[in-house]
């Protein structure tokens, strides 16, 4: 996990978090399109699993495969739960990124 400032864009760091990620199925949406990652991650032997942007050329991908996608978003509703993560008590980035460690490991052990 990775914390960015409100305004910034998460396809900004995506690059950096995925630069270790070799021979995997990369599910993404469609705001994660852009061809520069997906001929790197391709590169790297990845099966990328996004849908192309609706303004980009359409390509095919796993529709299967993609439903699953669902999980990641389900476990960032359950994270949210908690409401010192939902309402960001904490005013260090160090201290908040903590906390969701400490929230993602409950929700995993539920």
């Amino acid at each position: 996990m990775l914390l960015t400032p409100g305004n910034t864009h998460e396809m900004k760091v995506a690059g950096e978090l995925l630069d270790d990620v070799h021979n995997a199925y990369v599910i993404a949406d469609s705001a994660f399109s852009a061809k520069a990652l997906i001929d790197s991650l391709a590169s790297r032997g990845c099966t990328v699993v996004i849908p192309a942007n609706p303004t980009h050329p359409q390509r095919d991908y796993d529709v299967h495969l993609y439903k699953d996608r669902h999980l990641v978003e389900a476990f960032f509703q359950k994270i949210k739960r908690f409401r010192r993560i939902a309402m960001r008590f904490e005013k260090l980035a160090r201290n908040f990124l903590s906390f969701i460690f400490l929230a993602s490991v409950l929700v995993w052990l539920i």
